[in-house]
């Protein structure tokens, strides 16, 4: 799969891709290995059913439909929204450095925020005065410097780091659909930032209704379209404190605003600072650290991996696989360690997870490693 700025995708192409990744059990990481394995998401819907029996499923699951993907996309057009393949220009290029980056991205709003060097503002939904005040100033003074600001459109710090870079460039990152804004009050926010050159993401379909689970998987987005994350406002146990892990363990910077040992807001951040964080006081302490890395977003994550040549070796046999689902357990493994067990060429390896992943029965890990789930 091509992941440089290529060229863009045919209309038929993009209804293919759409289809493979509305489909269960195909995430990023399944959705590349497909798509490199079969030359095209058109023959990987072909071959889903096989592969996922293969895997150990029950049952094949309902492959997402022509009907489907073409209502979602004219859902988009609608919303004057795009679908935005990994391989096509106008895709975000720091997004591209994470491990497994979305194959595609819907976005409303203009592209050309997404050539800014941008950072990433997040923290309590019940901010403070004061957190509100720093988060809105923070992302002022950084817009002025060129920056596009990164958040996650929920209540407190981040609708005051948006409203602080609305006229210099800020993008909003949802937790569900487009047409889903959460909280609904933030609507008009949504529109204000795509009115006036900034732009709205999501990963997830239009239509769909964000739930706990998925607020993780927007903050994964939120570290990864910045090349550092600030945290102002934040309790012990948040999801802001969840976006900085991620932050961090993409290679991005991780700052933390410090705050008084007496506010439980202040608990995370004061938290991370005690475990390396940058301490932010200005803008200028996130300027000086992040100058270095300004023009090459590449060098602040890590690069995309390859899969092995899946034709370069026969299919595994079912004994080949056997030796594979023996030696995966519930601990998270890496797969390097799989491949040096087992003995078998890394193409097989990755041919089993693929088949796993796809019948439901793999779950992948930060760092490359994967685990078996069993059935409850």
């Amino acid at each position: 799969m091509n992941d440089g700025a290529g060229p863009r995708l045919s209309d038929r192409q993009r209804l293919n891709w759409l289809r493979l990744i509305r489909t269960p059990n195909v995430g990023p990481a399944s959705f590349r290995d497909l798509v490199n394995r079969f030359g095209s998401a058109e023959t990987a819907l072909q071959m889903l059913p096989e592969l996922m029996l293969s895997g150990g499923a029950s049952r094949v699951v309902r492959i997402a439909s022509v009907d489907e993907a073409e209502a979602e996309l004219e859902a988009a057009r609608k919303a004057g929204a795009r679908f935005v393949a990994i391989g096509e220009p106008d895709y975000p290029a720091v997004l591209k450095t994470i491990p497994h980056p979305p194959p595609l991205l819907a976005i409303r709003g203009g592209g050309g925020v997404f050539a800014l060097p941008s950072v990433a503002i997040v923290g309590a939904r019940n901010a403070s005065l004061a957190g509100v005040r720093m988060a809105r100033t923070l992302a002022t003074e950084l817009g002025d410097e060129g920056y596009a600001v990164v958040s996650g459109l929920a209540r407190g710090i981040d609708t005051a780091a948006h409203q602080g870079s609305l006229a210099t460039g800020t993008i909003g990152v949802l937790a569900g659909g487009l047409d889903r804004p959460y909280p609904p009050e933030n609507t008009g926010l949504c529109e204000e930032i795509a009115d006036r050159g900034g732009a709205i993401v999501s990963e997830m379909p239009f239509g769909w209704q964000p739930r706990a689970q998925d607020f993780p998987r927007r903050n994964r987005l939120v570290a990864g379209l910045a090349l550092g994350l600030v945290v102002v406002e934040a309790a012990k146990r948040s999801g802001s404190l969840i976006s900085a892990r991620l932050a961090g363990e993409m290679g991005r910077l991780v700052f933390a605003v410090p705050g008084s040992p007496l506010d439980p807001r202040a608990g995370g951040a004061n938290g991370l600072l005690k475990d390396g964080a940058i301490l932010v006081t200005e803008a200028a302490d996130i300027l000086t650290a992040l100058s270095p890395l300004k023009g090459n977003p590449g060098t602040s994550g890590n690069a995309l991996e390859e899969p092995p040549d899946f034709s370069a070796v026969p299919p595994p046999r079912d004994d080949e696989r056997d030796r594979i689902v023996e030696a995966l357990g519930p601990v998270p493994t890496d797969v390097d360690a799989i491949i040096r067990h087992t003995g078998l060429h890394p193409a097989q390896v990755f041919m089993v997870l693929l088949e796993l992943d796809l019948a439901g029965r793999l779950e992948r890990h930060a760092g490359g490693r994967v685990s078996l789930l069993f059935p409850d």
